[in-house]
């Protein structure tokens, strides 16, 4: 009988593969882990990383000790990490012939890490599985293109195209300005196509060299899995023509900020029709719920689809994110979005989780408070018809400190995903914060340095 494990051998071997690239993704989204010889990979048949890996702040910090022993084992122990054999991409960039593989975490007695973000949104699928539902997802993910800058204290400044010139103004939906950049996405198009991704549409977003790549819906790991690989996939191929790519939430003072905006629709398994629809079209109680359910918890969730202090700059006011969560039918003024559709395809568009946002985290939250929803009957507001960017009865948290404070203090998250993978990640995003604060910043510089 054939095994993955086998499946996976033919497949690095008819490739001629000679490194692995072995890894997970850290509560950031950073890919960490080992490059590995491929014989070796396959005579290990995984590899092993300190738990450590996944309470790393971005910095390369640590959380204070007191919670590091809370949740970690003094000794620093190795947790067990698995290839998964269905998340398996060429690295078409590598110099010899490499391959990219995900792993999932255990700890020694086979059981899923609760820190680990894949097993999160792992967690939440099976929520969904046992109510005999597949969730789907659509993501949408914005990024600028810049000019590459050595000194963090610069501004970053729009490149030049194929004209020599960068751009100038709004371009939202200019194909011309898109095709500045033409050689750049023709290797990131060729270079996604030899990993399997399901790419969609390139679009020219309002920023300057401001883009935004959307995914086919599919299935909320596979495209999680995809995002982590295309991030990296889409900085390579900025570096190899001289400028780089990022997914900041907010990279440029006074330009609109970078978005992963969520498709979201429900489907029964053995139906295989949307619950989001009755039978004559009409909006179900479920989908109507399942926006309830992110209305109510979103506020609750919100660092994990806005990670980083960078990312409230996103909903600073006169900005073209809606700092809300409203809901309306064809509205892009509010949160919760709801495109016009077929009836099976209905689906609600969750407009709020930053570019910067770890794709497993955001995804699994999403989903999580659209379950929730479903599950507890959660009814919406009324939906929002017309401008909808004033609307202060549904408002976020506007800093990341707030948003961390209700984070930590929702008891039903913490139901869900579990106290320790709350306690963790608050503990992160804290320290991150910390760490940003002993900055001192151009502006206090620039104002405070000869006027007080």
């Amino acid at each position: 009988m054939t095994t993955k494990l086998d499946q996976l051998t033919s497949w690095l071997k008819e490739r001629k593969i000679t490194e692995v690239e072995c890894l997970i993704s850290d509560l950031t989204g950073i890919a960490r882990g080992k490059i590995s010889p491929t014989n070796k990979f396959l005579d290990e048949k995984g590899m092993r990383l300190p738990e450590s890996v996944l309470l790393q702040t971005v910095t390369g910090d640590y959380v204070e000790d007191d919670i590091y022993y809370e949740l970690l084992d003094p000794a620093d122990i190795d947790m067990f990490c698995r290839p998964d054999e269905n998340a398996v991409f060429l690295v078409p960039w590598a110099i010899e012939p490499t391959a990219l593989v995900i792993h999932d975490t255990f700890d020694k007695m086979g059981n899923p890490i609760e820190l680990s973000p894949r097993n999160i949104l792992k967690k939440v699928l099976k929520l969904y599985s046992d109510k005999g539902w597949q969730p789907i997802v659509a993501p949408e993910m914005e990024f600028y293109l810049t000019k590459r800058c050595e000194d963090p204290d610069f501004p970053l400044q729009a490149p030049l195209g194929r004209s020599g010139r960068p751009e100038t103004g709004r371009q939202s939906f200019s194909i011309d300005a898109a095709n500045e950049f033409d050689p750049l996405f023709e290797d990131m198009y060729d270079w996604c196509e030899s990993q399997e991704l399901d790419l969609d549409t390139l679009i020219h977003e309002e920023g300057p060299a401001q883009m935004e790549i959307n995914f086919r819906h599919g299935e909320p790991l596979s495209l999680a899995d995809q995002i982590l690989v295309f991030k990296r996939t889409m900085r390579e191929a900025a570096l190899k023509h001289n400028v780089a790519a990022t997914f900041m939430a907010k990279p440029i003072t006074d330009e609109p900020g970078s978005a992963m905006h969520l498709h979201q629709s429900v489907v029964d398994v053995k139906t295989g029709k949307n619950i989001f629809s009755n039978e004559d079209g009409t909006m179900s109680e479920l989908f109507l719920h399942h926006v309830g359910g992110l209305q109510k918890f979103i506020p609750e969730v919100l660092p994990l689809f806005a990670p980083n202090v960078n990312s409230f700059r996103r909903f600073l006011p006169d900005t073209s994110a809606p700092v809300n969560v409203e809901w309306g039918e064809e509205n892009r003024t509010v949160g919760l979005r709801v495109p016009d559709s077929n009836p099976q395809n209905r689906r609600v568009e969750n407009r709020l989780a930053g570019a910067d946002a770890n794709p497993y985290l955001a995804i699994a939250a999403s989903l999580l408070c659209g379950y929730i929803g479903m599950v507890e009957g959660i009814k919406p507001s009324a939906q929002v018809k017309g401008r909808g960017y004033e609307r202060r009865n549904l408002r976020l948290p506007l800093t990341l400190e707030a948003a961390l404070e209700r984070m930590e203090n929702c008891q039903t998250l913490q139901k869900y995903l579990s106290p320790k993978f709350v306690t963790g990640y608050v503990a992160v995003k804290r320290a991150e914060h910390e760490n940003f604060k002993r900055v001192i910043s151009s502006w206090e510089r620039e104002f405070l340095l000869f006027s007080v």
